[in-house]
């Protein structure tokens, strides 16, 4: 499957610190190099430990937006 085109989505809206950066680092460390994850979350804490966790982990975050209470952040695995 080419996860750039498909991205795995992660809907993990209604979720609390600490799961929604919990669920992302799982998926992170099981996607492969060059995939990408897309992270829906309605936690406001998200906005601040998800960008943490990709700079942390030394992957890419491509984007993140807002809309309607809900955060969602694109992000590529690096190799």
């Amino acid at each position: 499957m080419d996860e750039a085109n498909n991205p795995l989505r992660l809907d993990l809206k209604g979720l609390k610190f600490p799961l929604p950066a919990l669920h992302t680092r799982r998926a992170l460390e099981r996607a492969a190099a060059g995939g990408v994850i897309v992270v829906e979350c309605t936690d406001p804490m998200a906005v601040i430990d998800i960008p943490h966790l990709v700079r942390q982990t030394g992957n890419s975050l491509e984007g993140q937006t807002s809309e309607d209470g809900v955060l969602a952040f694109r992000i590529r695995k690096t190799a």
